[in-house]
């Protein structure tokens, strides 16, 4: 769009970079920055144009643009031009992820690249390492308490390091994800070092006050994240005599994006690591980015705009990675974050779906899949061009932020059946096998999170205590049936290291000072390769859940249906233990496949008239893709053994896949 100030202030700041960098062949970065720089000015002036420095700061903000593109190495370059031809290229099914703490699973960044066969063998071709950033030993938050945002931790190796790992995944068509912390920075980072000291500019870096005035406001609406460890939004520090914004612990500072220069400086960091070889940046905390009196000071506006800009510099310098937006958020929110009033993703390409993780674990503890299908009728459908990265586990804990309307519409009460979850998978409730841990207590509210690792809140840790082959096949089963959800869903789905080997709580974190009040570490675990390779002796839970996995992964690399362009459908059985969706190929006719779990503990019957109104199954015998072999059938009625799943299509369809 043509517009007359932003493109003056165009052609000044070009015919200044014609002179400073002349040498440099900027072509590309000309076409981008031309399409792009209508809305970066319109984004930035509507952020900061208050300001009397604003056009200073946006020559700043530019040429921080321009250098990241000269700096960027030509291999990455190449990359870019080679997604922007193929722009819909992470929406296809070949993409599977692991997310993993390079030192739990490999012990420094060398060893994960040691390890990149084993991930081969698995199937996966897109790994997030967790936060390997510098940050302070004994207050880390699990690496997301960062102290210098262009330097790793020296345990797990060097930014060359990390630049290696990239390449030899690149070699093999894998991705890599990496975090950067966008919210906060650790109190030791050198910009709270300097407001400490006194200096005014970095004071302004963060959200810092002389007396409780408006901090108590700000607290009047400000939920606590960890009302157990952190109580309270502000800590006082006594070296500069001032109040600070802690949301989430005492010893992270929430960074003021008020101040441009700290859009800039993070802008900055983002394009140095897509610069190291990130082809996804995981982007934490996004819904905290905003602070607003009289507000939760989450998913405000304001955060929003801060991710388009974000997004629309990066397309200048590097069009080729892509956004996470770490927001666990309600559903109506977190669809905010691949961008508002847009077609196709304009903030975020990946958000993660948290509502879908949380209703999984809902119908493993119920049996039943009501609030499971009820929550996602309520989920909204993402945009073109965007898609949701789909878990069962992850580094964090299980939150319960289901809609009470959801709950009420599954007959159950939302403060009960909220007690009832943590109950039963903390063990606290009569005949569960849940060995989780409550987590993020609210001593006033009674709300609690859940801890654990996937197997031991399933129940394989319990069935193995006691020897029970017959529920230790049912936990195998449902770790499978899990998987399977994540993997035919639509997006890209993202399992936990250990997961694939049925790892079980590790305890081992309570004999460090530094992690053992902070029991989510009980899922952090350290990978046992020894025992890891009894993946490869038959009739082990470790085989049968590794070469399980590694089977529905197979399975859907090859199965056009399950690539993400909102081609999902849930359909509406009356069963209520069952949870049934279609997928849909939108060009490959015939290619359709019929997803049903069963997550009750006894043999469940899916109606095939409910498919066979829709077309389904009329031609051709019905075949689970994963067996090959044709379910049980008996008067027109499908069995569906005890946590158990299939992936239904017919022989016709299999010949065409």
């Amino acid at each position: 769009m043509y517009e007359q100030v932003s493109h003056a202030l165009l052609n000044d700041i070009l015919d200044a970079f014609s002179h400073r960098f002349r040498r440099e062949d900027l072509r590309h970065f000309y076409t981008r920055l031309g399409a792009n720089f209508y809305a970066i000015h319109s984004l930035f002036g509507h952020l900061y144009g208050h300001r009397q420095d604003f056009k200073e700061q946006t020559v700043r903000l530019t040429e921080r643009l321009a250098r990241a593109y000269i700096e960027r190495p030509a291999a990455l370059k190449a990359l870019d031009m080679a997604r922007e031809a193929d722009h819909n290229w992470f929406l296809d099914q070949q993409w599977v992820g692991m997310a993993l703490y390079a030192d739990g699973f490999a012990g420094n960044l060398p060893g994960l690249i040691e390890r990149l066969p084993y991930l081969q063998e698995l199937g996966v071709n897109m790994v997030h390492v967790m936060p390997i950033l510098r940050c302070p030993q004994g207050a880390s938050d699990g690496g997301y308490a960062v102290s210098d945002f262009r330097d790793i931790d020296p345990r797990m190796g060097t930014v060359e390091d990390v630049r290696a790992l990239g390449a030899r995944m690149r070699e093999h068509g894998m991705l890599l994800t990496l975090d950067v912390v966008v919210n906060h920075t650790s109190d030791e980072h050198e910009w709270a070092c300097r407001a400490r000291a006194g200096e005014r500019a970095f004071q302004d870096f963060y959200y810092t006050f002389p007396n409780r005035d408006v901090p108590d406001m700000f607290e009047a609406n400000l939920p606590e994240i960890f009302p157990e460890t952190a109580p309270g939004n502000f800590t006082w520090n006594a070296e500069m005599q001032r109040w600070v914004m802690t949301v989430f612990n005492d010893y992270q500072w929430d960074l003021n994006y008020a101040n441009p220069a700290v859009f800039i400086e993070m802008l900055d960091i983002i394009l140095f690591w897509i610069n190291q070889g990130a082809d996804i940046i995981r982007l934490d905390a996004v819904a905290f980015l905003w602070k607003k009196i009289g507000t939760t000071s989450q998913n405000e506006h304001e955060a929003h705009l801060i991710l388009q800009l974000m997004k629309d510099c990066c397309q200048v310098v590097a069009p080729g990675p892509l956004f996470i937006a770490e927001a666990i958020v309600s559903p109506s929110e977190i669809i905010k974050y691949f961008g508002e009033d847009a077609v196709i993703a304009k903030e975020c390409e990946i958000a993660y779906n948290a509502t879908f993780m949380a209703l999984l674990w809902d119908a493993v503890a119920t049996k039943n899949a009501k609030l499971l299908n009820q929550g996602i009728q309520s989920l909204p459908h993402k945009l073109d061009r965007a898609t949701w990265l789909n878990y069962v586990r992850c580094h964090d804990d299980i939150g319960l932020g289901f809609d009470d309307a959801d709950i009420r519409a599954s007959d159950y009460d939302p403060y009960h059946h909220r007690r009832f979850l943590i109950d039963w998978f903390t063990g606290v409730y009569e005949g569960s096998p849940g060995r989780g841990r409550p987590f993020g207590v609210n001593p006033k509210t009674g709300d609690a999170r859940i801890s654990g690792a996937l197997a031991s809140l399933a129940g394989l840790e319990a069935a193995l205590e006691d020897g029970d082959q017959q529920r230790i096949d049912q936990a195998v089963d449902l770790i499978l049936t899990l998987h399977a959800m994540i993997l035919s869903f639509g997006g890209i789905p993202l399992i936990w290291y250990g997961d694939e080997l049925g790892t079980l709580n590790d305890d081992s974190f309570l004999e460090d000072v530094n992690k053992a009040c902070d029991n989510r570490w009980v899922h952090r675990p350290r990978i046992d390769w020894q025992r890891a390779e009894r993946r490869h002796q038959p009739g082990t839970v470790e085989q049968r859940i590794f070469d399980g996995l590694r089977q529905l992964i197979e399975v859907r690399k090859h199965t056009p249906a399950f690539a993400d362009f909102n081609n999902r459908e849930l359909i509406e059985v009356a069963n209520p233990h069952l949870f049934v969706f279609l997928r849909t190929h939108p060009t490959l006719q015939g290619g359709s496949v019929v997803v049903a779990a069963n997550f009750d503990a006894n043999p469940q019957f899916l109606d095939l008239d409910v498919l066979n109104q829709r077309g389904l199954f009329r031609q051709g015998q019905i075949e689970d893709l994963i067996t090959g072999e044709s379910p049980a059938l008996f008067n027109n009625r499908m069995v569906i053994p005890p946590f158990q799943f299939y992936w239904l299509t017919n022989q016709r369809a299999r010949a065409q896949l």
